[in-house]
């Protein structure tokens, strides 16, 4: 990571918009990557974004607006050596104190698995909270490699406390499939190459008032994103990402988010670039869509 931004954390912010008790949004990067099991590296994840961040417009076009001035602040990151299970319960303790804190928190990954805790955290949080995930894996096996919480389990577990909405989806093994609710899943071969906007609306109509979003970086098409640990064929692009996050939050209110799976490589740093922009676009529909509505005067 460049040497300032390991020091000022997302988008290499001046001070006074980087203070914790002054702070809207709050970033936690959790860098681990345990369970895994084809290519390693997610672990590097978080600093490789936060680098790219600091090499970003901090400009919104297309709300017109700096979300920046808001204040954004980068927690310490937490360390974890150990196995996922026991990871769950410390990310949902940061992303806790983050919500009683009145923040808003943005997770970043290090492998799915870093989610589990922060589902748990909002849907303790908000008893209405629906889950929505955008990836390419349902991430819904009850158990994989002798954890629960293993990345392979993380949707699983958040349909355990939340309703779950899935979209992209396109890897499966045969043994999650019966027990997906094939009304909430969007899958991958429907959407690609799709131009109408028709499966936004029904995305969207699936959700509650609140709603947590994970996002797996292999929800793209590797041709958009490669630096990824699963890549897999016949993704989403970045314009019909982009257009349902908008959508969501004028409809719902976000309440947190993370990215994960991203994974460095050399020679695609615009993976990284793509993964801090569009934190950086999804906190700009949040909080455009969080301004009060200007009052209509009387005559």
């Amino acid at each position: 990571m460049a040497q300032s931004a390991a020091k000022t954390g997302f988008g290499d912010l001046p001070k006074e918009f980087r203070e914790y008790a002054s702070s809207a949004i709050a970033v936690l990067p959790v860098p681990y990557d345990g369970t895994s099991t084809w290519k390693k590296g997610a672990d590097k994840g978080p600093a490789a974004l936060l680098e790219a961040s600091a090499n970003m417009e901090l400009f919104d076009i297309e709300t017109k607006s700096e979300v920046y001035r808001r204040g954004i602040h980068t927690l310490p990151a937490i360390s974890h050596k150990g196995d996922p299970d026991a990871l769950a319960p410390k990310v949902e303790k940061a992303v806790a104190k983050i919500l009683d804190d009145g923040k808003f928190p943005v997770t970043l990954g290090g492998e799915h698995s870093i989610s589990i805790g922060a589902i748990r955290a909002v849907a303790k949080k908000w008893s209405d909270v629906s889950i929505l995930q955008l990836d390419a894996h349902a991430d819904t096996r009850e158990e994989f490699h002798g954890s629960k919480c293993n990345h392979a389990c993380v949707m699983a577990r958040a349909r355990e406390v939340a309703p779950i909405t899935q979209v992209g989806i396109r890897a499966i093994d045969a043994e999650e499939f019966p027990k997906l609710d094939k009304r909430r899943v969007f899958w991958g071969h429907d959407l690609c190459g799709r131009t109408d906007d028709k499966w936004i609306e029904n995305v969207i109509s699936q959700q509650s008032k609140h709603v947590y979003v994970t996002i797996d970086l292999d929800c793209f098409d590797p041709s958009i994103v490669p630096a990824t640990g699963t890549p897999e064929a016949g993704g989403l692009t970045w314009v019909q990402v982009n257009d349902l996050l908008k959508r969501l939050c004028q409809r719902r209110k976000v309440v947190g988010f993370d990215i994960v799976e991203l994974l460095p490589t050399p020679g695609q740093w615009a993976s990284e670039m793509l993964a801090s922009k569009l934190a950086y676009r999804f906190l700009s529909e949040v909080f455009e869509a969080a301004k009060p509505t200007p009052k209509v005067s009387k005559t």
